[in-house]
């Protein structure tokens, strides 16, 4: 029993602390992929927690609840224009399988969304509700993507309703080519004389196809969404992981609506509802774990050392102050490429997280200024003024002295002639100052 929890104490030991004391420049390869997926799934169930993703998934319910009737509506009504309203309907119908009883109704309110007006064209205040649902609907997903992705500042809303109309306008035609695309590939092999062999390879493709399909749609969102530059084989993993979650809870909501048919006892003819808002619900928190997946995988380097970087020694972190302000000086002088905060920590062997609060601070400090490069998303540091001025005295003077001092209201007579004291004993240049005894002040 001792051995036992001797063991699940040291496992505690390295998923809590241990997993982080290393760099990625200092592993294996195969170490490297080993701990990147225990860190991927440390810092996932973390932000699980950290992000309420439950609670957003929640939110994300309601604005979906909200917004499905509009949404199908325009799409339908873009469809309309295109003449390929059937087409989008059996898509719909084909796409989300597990509410095959929910989609005629959506269907029914949909139509009757559309008899009001002429050609699918909406005006006036059936417009305005339209549009604000479908928007309102966009705006909440990019938030929830931008929280996970710790983004603060959210994209222009000028570009925000760019993205949003393109989208809706590129559904329809998405659909359209999906569906060609099999209609066409069907005729053709069926004029071949691999025909007989077809079948066991459609099989395969019918098995397959929805998950392909999940995988680009959810790596799309990953990449698209979050306001900052998301990279692809980061959005590619959690595309997969999400998008082969989602489809496997279709087959088993589908399969488990036998067992759930105690709901038609209690809910009658509504047992339909609370089974569409358990399916969103699930649903809307696979997607946001995908996110929190896709953002684990791209920053697992700013958690190195984290623990360490969090009880480091105040003399450490103004030694690595020191250094990285001495490093981006002297790249600065050889006229060499400025550093980015990743060079930095790749080519010293630094945590990435560590870096990155130092290289903030020294940005706030006006010691160095950052700039973009030509992708106007990664940052590079230069000095923020003439190096032969740059001392190490200036250095942490103005480290020391960056923020609010001498911001209290009430006066106090002790503390005003202590106030007095230390500022002369600070500004004195007798080194024997730091010999002084503290009650001796």
């Amino acid at each position: 029993m001792s051995k036992l929890i001797f063991y699940c104490k040291k496992v505690y030991q390295f998923i809590r602390s241990d997993v982080w004391r290393m760099t990625e420049f200092e592993l294996s390869k195969t170490k490297k992929l080993l701990y990147r997926f225990v860190r991927i799934i440390i810092l996932a169930t973390r932000g699980f927690f950290r992000d309420r993703l439950n609670i957003r998934a929640s939110a994300l319910t309601y604005s979906i609840l909200f917004a499905v009737v509009p949404m199908v509506a325009l799409i339908i009504g873009i469809g309309r224009g295109f003449g390929v309203e059937d087409l989008i309907e059996k898509w719909l119908q084909d796409s989300f399988i597990a509410q095959a009883n929910m989609i005629p109704t959506v269907m029914t309110f949909v139509k009757r969304y559309l008899e009001t007006t002429q050609g699918g064209l909406f005006i006036g205040i059936g417009l305005a509700i339209l549009l604000y649902s479908v928007i309102n609907f966009f705006m909440q997903v990019e938030f929830a993507f931008n929280n996970i992705w710790q983004v603060k500042k959210p994209r222009p809303i000028g570009v925000q309703l760019t993205m949003y109309f393109s989208a809706m306008l590129i559904i329809p035609v998405f659909i359209v080519l999906s569906s060609g695309i099999s209609i066409y590939l069907n005729a053709i092999l069926s004029k071949t004389i691999v025909y007989q062999l077809y079948s066991p390879f459609q099989r395969f493709t019918v098995n397959i196809t929805p998950y392909l399909i999940n995988w680009l749609i959810f790596t799309i969102m990953y990449q698209v969404i979050p306001n900052t530059k998301v990279k692809f084989k980061n959005a590619l993993i959690a595309g997969i992981l999400a998008g082969s979650a989602f489809q496997l809870f279709q087959v088993l909501y589908i399969n488990g609506q036998v067992y759930l048919s105690r709901y038609n006892v209690v809910y009658g003819s509504f047992a339909a509802i609370p089974l569409l808002l358990l399916w969103l619900q699930i649903s809307c928190l696979i997607v946001l774990l995908g996110a929190e997946i896709s953002y684990a995988s791209q920053n697992i380097m700013s958690y190195e050392y984290e623990m360490d970087s969090k009880n480091i020694s105040q003399r450490y972190r103004n030694f690595l102050i020191l250094f990285i302000t001495y490093v981006i000086v002297k790249q600065f002088e050889n006229q060499k490429k400025p550093y980015t905060s990743f060079l930095l920590s790749q080519e010293y062997l630094l945590p990435l997280g560590l870096v990155d609060q130092i290289l903030n601070k020294l940005v706030e400090t006006n010691i160095i200024t950052e700039s973009y490069c030509s992708d106007r998303r990664t940052k590079t540091y230069q000095p923020s003024f003439d190096i032969n001025q740059l001392t190490v005295n200036l250095l942490f003077d103005k480290l020391e002295t960056y923020g609010t001092t001498e911001f209290l209201c009430n006066k106090n007579e002790l503390l005003d002639e202590f106030s007095e004291k230390t500022k002369k004993l600070f500004d004195s240049s007798d080194i024997t100052k730091y010999n002084l005894l503290i009650k001796d002040i």
